[in-house]
């Protein structure tokens, strides 16, 4: 019978898509660059969670797993390159704001 317990692959589900929906929703609502990578953090979470989910549950082959370090590795090129872009626009703008550089649109 399928169900949410720890063995079971819908419980895992339900977390990915928790994850991603609380990651949808900071990167929509908040103004704050942090925050908005923070976001995008979670939704990349998300992915891990079902990527390695699937790889648990399917025929035992490994390629969930490495598809998860594989976004792992994507997620921290993402903190470095956001980072970089959040600390430049302080610098030039002196706030994170996003709706602040508005320059950037022209």
């Amino acid at each position: 019978m399928a169900g949410f317990g720890p063995n079971e692959l819908s419980s895992y589900l339900a977390i990915g898509a928790v994850l991603f929906v609380l990651g949808l929703f900071t990167v929509l609502t908040r103004r704050n660059a942090i925050s908005v990578l923070m976001g995008v953090e979670l939704i990349l979470n998300s992915a891990n969670v079902n990527y390695v989910a699937f790889s648990r549950f399917s025929s035992g082959g490994v390629d969930g797993q490495i598809y998860g370090i594989f976004v792992i590795m994507l997620a921290a090129a993402e903190a470095a390159v956001g980072l970089a872009i959040v600390l430049a626009i302080f610098q030039i703008f002196h706030t994170i704001d996003v709706e602040g550089a508005q320059t950037l649109k022209e």
